[in-house]
């Protein structure tokens, strides 16, 4: 995947800046800034919901985890993900499911409705239905905001399990989260990209984001 020159504005409103940065294969990025940063709309233009100026080279097939996830409650786990890989034209919709249910540890809550289900298992439900037509490119916006410490844990070590294979870019405020997810930081301010480094070659990452994100 490669951005170059990315720049979007929103009336007057300059939200993406020159933004620019490459992944690999079998790499986590953390996008991490404060709140306003730039980070959805980032992800936005990745995915193709928003447009924006500059170029843009991703995989054709990218899975997408907004950070509302929109969910039906009243359909059950297995139905619903049926229904979504059926509605996405998935090949052999009925198996592919399967094998994400177990994959994101949805087995024990597959047969309950979506709306009965837990924030950590309805995150788990969103992962499985991004991961349906098993994307090159997965885009994570705050996949782990209010999930209680266990659900956390899981999470993070389900994450670094699908960034084994693919590209992973996960959204986050949460410094902890980078540090515990992530093999590479890109350090967002007011839709310019202040810091692009790898985690194994930051001292103290909570230093680096004040520094470019405070105006120093």
């Amino acid at each position: 995947m490669q951005l170059e020159h990315i720049d979007k504005y929103y009336g007057q409103q300059h939200v993406l800046s020159d933004v620019s940065f490459a992944m690999q294969d079998g790499e986590v990025l953390g996008l991490l800034g404060p709140n306003g940063a730039g980070k959805s709309t980032l992800m936005k233009v990745i995915v193709g919901l928003v447009h924006a100026q500059g170029l843009i080279q991703v995989p054709e097939r990218i899975g997408y985890l907004p950070e509302r996830n929109p969910l039906y409650d009243e359909m059950f786990v297995r139905e619903y993900l049926l229904f979504m890989a059926r509605l996405g034209k998935v090949i052999r919709p009925q198996e592919r499911v399967e094998i994400l249910i177990q994959r994101v540890g949805l087995t024990p809550e597959a047969h309950k409705r979506i709306g009965q289900l837990s924030k950590g298992y309805r995150q788990r439900v969103g992962l499985a239905q991004a991961l349906l037509n098993d994307p090159d490119l997965l885009v994570l916006d705050e996949p782990t905001t209010g999930l209680d410490p266990n659900q956390l844990v899981e999470i993070r070590t389900l994450i670094r399990q699908l960034g084994r294979d693919r590209m992973v870019i996960l959204s986050t405020h949460i410094l902890q989260e980078v540090r515990e997810m992530c093999d590479r930081v890109v350090i967002l301010d007011h839709g310019i990209i202040k810091a692009d480094c790898p985690i194994g070659e930051i001292d103290n990452l909570e230093t680096l984001f004040r520094s470019k994100t405070d105006g120093n």
